[in-house]
């Protein structure tokens, strides 16, 4: 299993825990080392901090998503309100577990994630490049940069490509703290992600379905 935290101490104890689990653990320090390892593919499950120094642990579960990786996630984290919870499961987390935790409730939890299982990644060719570092989206050698909002929205759509994503769903993925985000302000928000995308070239069309929300073909 592949793990980022942050937390020189406690990334030390969870591998070491988990190592007297019997589960074979890689620890990364960062949002950028944990994507390098994330995308070979080696991962049964990954257990992702949320507060990283250079990026959104969420992020990073939507950046893998999009890429077409379903590989079960658990995110660790200290925040517990509901809010941060439902955008935990929304940015494509299986579990979410708060700190401080018991290694023995992870270990059970890991376990169930195994044997539910998952294929894996399967990548999604042509599909645009996401950085959740940056919060930046790639073709080709062409890049713009995006909000985090629009990066998450963005790669929600992009996840479930071919899905209609209700506006409910969206605002929930964008604005993780219940805020009360108008039509007209997700509608702005959407057309100015189309600009950005209209400047790669074959980059993802966003589609209104009116009176339901959008999709990416």
């Amino acid at each position: 299993m592949l793990l980022v935290e942050d937390d020189a101490d406690l990334r030390f104890g969870l591998t070491r825990g988990l190592g007297e689990a019997e589960f074979d653990v890689t620890a990364s320090a960062t949002g950028l080392d944990f994507m390098a390892r994330a995308v070979t593919g080696e991962a049964d499950v990954f257990i992702i901090d949320i507060g990283l120094p250079d990026a959104d642990g969420r992020d990073l579960c939507q950046a893998l998503r999009a890429d077409g990786d379903q590989t079960p996630a658990i995110f660790l984290t200290a925040r517990d309100a509901l809010p941060d919870r439902i955008a935990g499961f929304d940015s494509g987390g299986d579990d979410y577990l708060v700190k401080p935790f018991a290694m023995a409730e992870l270990v059970v939890r890991l376990r169930a994630l195994i044997r539910r299982g998952a294929p894996g990644r399967v990548p999604r060719y042509g599909q645009p490049q996401l950085d959740p570092a940056r919060h930046a989206v790639l073709c080709g050698d062409a890049q713009v940069d995006l909000t985090p909002t629009e990066f998450r929205l963005l790669a929600a759509l992009i996840a479930r490509r071919g899905e209609v994503l209700r506006r409910s769903a969206l605002v929930q993925v964008g604005w993780s703290h219940g805020a009360l985000v108008s039509d007209n302000a997700l509608d702005s928000l959407l057309r100015r992600i189309r600009r950005k995308l209209d400047t790669l070239p074959n980059a993802p069309q966003i589609e209104t379905v009116r009176g339901v929300g959008y999709i990416v073909r």
